[in-house]
């Protein structure tokens, strides 16, 4: 338990962070499953409007802070090279 007034702020800060962190992160996981699970199915349109959102939530969550700027971008290039393969087919 913090014994200072800076430490209690800290702490409560510290709490709020980590549930919006576990919100951002949950979302982009789930977007990048639906991605992932359309291009399975071989659903190029659903594919698309999928990774279009996926894109927007990584992008955002690296903005944040929550994903470092160079892994969100390598995220969304294999997803975009994943897209882009079923395509070519």
């Amino acid at each position: 338990m913090p014994n200072h007034k800076s430490a209690e702020k800290r702490l409560r800060q510290n709490l709020k962070k980590r549930i919006r962190n576990r919100l951002v992160k949950s979302a982009c996981r789930t977007a990048v499953k639906k991605v992932n699970k359309a291009i399975e199915e071989n659903d190029i349109e659903r594919a698309r409007e999928y990774f279009l959102i996926a894109e927007k939530k990584l992008a955002s969550a690296a903005t944040k802070g929550i994903y470092h700027k160079k892994n969100a971008s390598r995220r969304i290039s294999r997803l975009a090279l994943k897209l882009n393969n079923i395509q070519a087919k």
